[in-house]
Parts: structure tokens; sequence; C-alpha cells
């Protein structure tokens, strides 16, 4: 054999071992993608993956399911509170990363913990694809630690843990619609997780509760979707209690940390009301304008609706540890993230997602 078969022999070997790690198959489709792609890495996996995305994201032809998707996106499209305020939007740039998620390198203070929560509207089917991969390519931008996510479905979870090999997973479900929570295995270690049912929901709504060790402090991490829809405030405000209990009865030797899609109103929460140790995060750092709408079909074209409707649904919640000596991680600074516009011309989501980190005491 000569010296430059050799070479291209070793390259390509080399070429096929780095798509097996990244893709988690095996040498056969490794050569199988990269031979039908010149052997051009980046082409072999976007082929790959857009392969993969086909058979995940197939979605089983049910008339029941469809009428309960149709009837979820009717409910949660047509039944907001108008609010119509300007503001400037912050910009957030994200590109297509074909690699795995574990791919990027830390490059923040090793000390804060950095967090997204995100409505992925996994039950809205269109472009679905191309939205997750949206996900994805946010996850590989900003690194967090801990991700929690609202309304996912069975395939959308499936394709996570295919591509972010570096995060654990908690679900709160298996069926239908459910939440779920990403943790970085290499800053944060779960420790136990349980799921507390609400008695009276009507639409499969729950609590998520991990809790969890990051840089020597305890955290317990939360996240929900509370009931859609004006009309199920009551309900709404039921379960804003419930979180607010579990969060107040917390040993104080932790840091309780809820995010999630609340669908609040400020009137609601008025209503209920937080315990004097639990703060709101976007009013703790001050109320900024362009962090206030989540839900906002002024800027998100996603549910193509003809009304202007902008909502603070998204919500962090954060209750510090109170406990003499026990170090407390409190909120440093928040943004919104997913507000650039896919290939397809859509959204990752009709929600715009919550960055944020929390950093120790100086």
């Amino acid at each position: 054999m000569s010296s430059a078969v050799s070479d291209v022999a070793e390259s390509r070997s080399r070429i096929c071992d780095e798509f097996v790690t990244i893709t988690a198959t095996d040498s056969a489709v490794a050569q199988c993608y990269l031979a039908e792609n010149d052997w051009e890495m980046e082409r072999a996996l976007e082929s790959f993956f857009e392969a993969d995305m086909e058979r995940v994201f197939e979605v089983e032809d049910s008339p029941e399911r469809d009428g309960n998707i149709e009837a979820k996106k009717q409910d949660d499209s047509s039944a907001v509170d108008c609010i119509d305020l300007t503001g400037d939007q912050p910009a957030c740039s994200t590109g297509s990363s074909t690699a795995d998620i574990s791919q990027k390198p830390e490059d923040k203070n090793e000390n804060k913990l950095s967090l997204l929560t995100w409505n992925v509207d996994g039950l809205d089917t269109n472009n679905i694809q191309e939205r997750a991969r949206g996900l994805c390519s946010y996850i590989v931008l900003y690194t967090p630690d801990v991700v929690f996510l609202q309304e996912l479905i069975p395939p959308y979870i499936h394709y996570l843990k295919k591509r972010a090999v570096s995060y654990s997973f908690v679900e709160g479900g298996e069926d239908g619609y459910f939440t779920g929570m990403m943790l970085k295995k290499s800053r944060v270690k779960l420790q136990g997780s349980e799921i507390v049912p609400y008695p009276t929901t009507q639409m499969m709504r729950n609590l998520l509760i991990a809790h969890v060790t990051f840089k020597g402090h305890e955290l317990c991490l939360m996240t929900s979707h509370f009931e859609s829809c004006k009309g199920h405030a009551a309900e709404r405000m039921k379960q804003l209690s419930l979180v607010m209990q579990r969060m107040r009865d917390a040993p104080d030797n932790l840091t309780v940390l809820f995010g999630g899609d609340t669908n609040l109103r400020d009137t609601e929460v008025a209503k209920v009301g937080l315990p004097p140790d639990v703060y709101d995060v976007w009013e703790r750092l001050g109320k900024r304008e362009h962090c206030r709408y989540t839900w906002d079909t002024k800027s998100n074209t996603n549910k193509n609706v003809q009304y202007i409707s902008r909502c603070r649904f998204d919500r962090l919640y954060v209750r510090p540890a109170t406990r003499e000596g026990v170090p407390s991680l409190a909120a440093e600074n928040m943004a919104l993230v997913g507000q650039e516009k896919l290939d397809c011309g859509r959204y990752t989501s009709d929600h715009w997602g919550i960055y944020c980190s929390l950093s120790p005491p100086v």
C-alpha cells in the first residue's frame, strides 16, 4: 500500500470515528453517510440528522390526537389577555450546529449557574424538525447548566436525548405532552426527583422537582406548565399556591429555583401572593421592558394570528437559602432568547425562552 493511500485510509478512519462519537451510531452507518457526502464531515452530519429527524418526528395519523392538539392550540391562542406596549427587543443570533451539544467549550464564570427555561411548543408539529434543531443550537450557544422545558412530546425528548449526550434528563411524564429538565452532567449532579400532581388539573399538568448539587450548593429545581387560557384562572392560582407552598417549605439550606410557562396574569399573582422570601427574577432585576413579554404575537408570528397579545407568561422565581452560614445563589441577569427566525421562516417556539444566570455572594 502506497504512503498516499495509507494516509487517506488513516484520515477516513479518524473521520469515521468522529462521526460515530457524535452520532452514537456504528462504523457502518458512518461510512455510508460519509461516502455519500464525499467524506465531508459537516455535510455527512447534516444529512444524518435530517434523516434521523424525519424518522424520530414521524407523527401517527390519529383523529383523536389531532383533535386534542387543535383544541389546545385554539385555547392557548384565543384566550390570552391583550397588552399592547412597545419596547426594544434584544437581538440574539444563533447558527445551525450539526455537532453534538457536548462539543461546546465552557466560556463562563465557573461559579455561576446558568439556566434556560422555554415552552418549546411541541404540540405544534409544523416545522418541528427544524425548530428542534433550533433549540439545540441555542443550547450550544449558551451551554446552560440547567434547562427547563415545557410542552415536550415523546419524539422531541427522544431527539434531545440523542443530541445532548452531555446532559442528564428528568421528565415530568411519558405520554401526551409534559415538562422536562436537562442537567449538565459535568456541573450539576442529580440527587433525586419527584412529580407532584395537580389534583384538579384538566390539562395533564404537574410540578416536576429535582434535587441537585452545584459547586457545593444544594439546589431544589422546579418547573411546571400551569393551566392555560384566561377561563382557567382559578385552577392556575391553585397551582401557583401549591408551588409557593413547596418553595416556602423547602429546607432553609437549599436555594430553590422555579421556572416555567405559568400562563399567569399579574392580577392572579397579586391574589395569591408570594412568600416574603421568594422573588420574581424579572422584577428583582429592574422590570426591564425588553425582557417583559415572553408571549408576544406582535413579534412572534408562529401562531399567525391577526390580533396583538403581549403577556409575561413565562416566569422565574427564586427562594434563596436562608440558613446562617450557607451561601446562596442570586439572580444576576436575564435575557429573552429565540428571537431569530429559522430558515423555515418560523421561530423555535411561539414563546421566547428565558436565559438567566445566578451568582454566589462575592
